[in-house]
């Protein structure tokens, strides 16, 4: 059976907006700039270097310096961070929160993406550099969504308490997480590989924005992957001015309303609040919220006029933290980026800002759905092969699946389309016949034909289930195969962590994904490991 893709529009797993998006229907083109195509980069290239303020480029390499002292770092890296020193140096960038061990499998896809989509443009615009930045969300404060990760259908969750700042967290008690993933892991070369990067990751680490930095340096450090933390005052000095326009006027909130009301035959993925900022300090992270001519931290007594709040953003830009609104615009003040490399929720939220971006004067990114994958073991390729399923097949929603496979393999044929047919003519000659005659007997022609027509479709429903139980052997093999590939009826990369393919594979397995992975190809690939 074929094992390379099969489109995202055609995996029934992306939405309606990102279907559009990736089609290029006519009316979202206002809310993207270029769309991603490798010849448009060229057009975002010059844009960008237009519009960005290469004074920024400064306190960025001296954070990263910075922020790398502790950890060892491959020459690619050190290469790169200082690439970023020159004007004719561009960032791609993807972003996570700080999910334990990783979290779901995309983590890889998205950082994949991005350092391939990196080495693609070196090829085609070889006069300028192209880094890879992966954006660590240590300034997100929602603990409950990243204290966990599954790993062969066990949930293995960190329980402690979390308040403030995930990138700020301390990594105490990690040691007796650690024991406990442990003895599911066995004793394998590969299962030992994995104990000692958790244990360097998460136990020889203080904070969970180190650890993760250390996760992510580990695995992709000789690809050149460049780690930012941008809770941080120096780099947060650039953003002083929209910070203060987001306290004085909202603009985010006034521009971002608008889109919304375009996209409005959408699921909508984020609303703005007024003021899409937050305070933060030590282990506090609040909203700050505008009431009374007054600046208030919320569930705090914490207030400020509109003077000393301006004062403490001049001398501590730190303790103001953007929220999802506000987050993307920082990036892009920072950074000299692109491209912003996100799933198809994050594409959808981008979507959102590109007004906000034009009202502030910051060049709008390309946006690119990140490489989605499907891992399949040889053994279940040939398992569908002998059950005669194509990938396209296995990504129908179970339901349909089962129904499709029932019809398929029956010695007969299940619908009673022929029969539905036949009545329909019958009726035909019994509705001229009523034509002829009282008009009360056309109503008892059409309560009877409701009647069997409904009568043939309750015998069709029976029919096929009777044939389910007939055939319950081979549909279950189906069954169980699809449940092996998409666990719990979902993406496989939504739901399991690395580490599980990572027993198998070993070290082979992120070169093997950088191989397959192409991320202007928009396929949802399927790969045999």
């Amino acid at each position: 059976m074929p094992t390379d893709c099969i489109s995202y529009q055609n995996s029934g797993y992306f939405s309606t907006l990102i279907q559009d998006y990736l089609d290029q229907k006519p009316h979202l083109q206002s809310l993207y700039n270029n769309f991603q195509t490798l010849e448009n980069f060229e057009k975002q290239i010059q844009e960008k270097q237009s519009n960005f303020d290469n004074n920024n480029r400064i306190p960025l390499v001296e954070t990263l310096r910075k922020q790398y002292q502790n950890i060892e770092i491959s020459d690619s890296t050190k290469h790169n961070i200082e690439l970023l020193t020159l004007q004719n140096t561009f960032t791609i960038t993807t972003g996570h929160q700080l999910n334990l061990f990783s979290g779901p499998l995309y983590f890889l896809y998205k950082i994949i993406s991005t350092i391939n989509l990196t080495k693609e443009l070196k090829s085609k615009y070889p006069s300028s550099n192209f880094v890879p930045i992966y954006w660590m969300a240590t300034e997100d404060h929602d603990f409950e969504e990243i204290n966990y990760f599954n790993f062969k259908g066990k949930k293995f969750r960190w329980n402690r308490e979390s308040t403030g700042p995930v990138g700020r967290l301390s990594t105490e008690g990690l040691t007796e997480f650690l024991e406990i993933y442990s003895l599911e892991l066995g004793s394998s070369t590969n299962a030992n590989t994995l104990k000692t990067l958790f244990e360097e990751a998460y136990v020889k680490h203080d904070n969970l924005a180190d650890a993760t930095r250390f996760l992510a340096n580990s695995l992709f450090a000789s690809h050149g992957l460049v780690i930012i933390d941008a809770d941080d005052a120096n780099l947060k000095q650039a953003f002083i001015p929209y910070i203060k326009e987001e306290l004085e006027k909202q603009t985010s909130f006034h521009t971002v309303q608008k889109t919304i009301e375009a996209l409005k035959q959408y699921t909508v993925q984020v609303n703005p609040r007024e003021i899409n900022l937050f305070y933060i300090e030590n282990n506090l992270r609040e909203r700050i919220i505008f009431e009374n001519d007054k600046y208030l931290v919320n569930n705090t007594k914490i207030s400020f006029s509109k003077e000393e709040i301006l004062h403490l953003l001049n001398s501590n830009p730190e303790k103001f933290s953007p929220n999802v609104i506000m987050r993307p615009l920082y990036q892009e003040i920072i950074l000299p980026n692109l491209c912003y490399i996100g799933g198809g929720g994050e594409i959808a939220y981008w979507l959102e800002l590109k007004s906000f971006f034009d009202a502030v004067k910051i060049t709008f990114p390309m946006l690119l759905v990140r490489n989605s994958v499907l891992l399949a073991t040889e053994k279940q390729a040939k398992k569908a092969d002998n059950l005669n399923l194509s990938w396209k097949d296995l990504f129908t929603k179970q339901e349909n699946l089962v129904n499709e496979i029932t019809h398929k393999i029956s010695a007969f044929p299940i619908d009673l389309t022929a029969q539905k047919e036949t009545l329909k003519t019958q009726f035909e000659y019994l509705y001229n016949l009523a034509n002829q005659t009282d008009k009360s007997f056309s109503g008892a022609v059409k309560a009877q034909e409701v009647k069997q027509m409904k009568g043939l479709e309750n015998l069709e429903k029976r029919l096929l289930k009777a044939q389910k139980r007939k055939l319950n052997d081979q549909l279950q093999r189906v069954i169980d195969l699809q449940c092996e590939l998409f666990p719990n009826n979902g993406l496989q990369e939504r739901q399991s962590n690395f580490s599980e393919f990572y027993l198998e594979k070993g070290e082979q397995l992120i070169p093997l994904l950088m191989q397959k992975l192409k991320p202007l190809e928009m396929n949802f690939n399927i790969v045999i490991i």
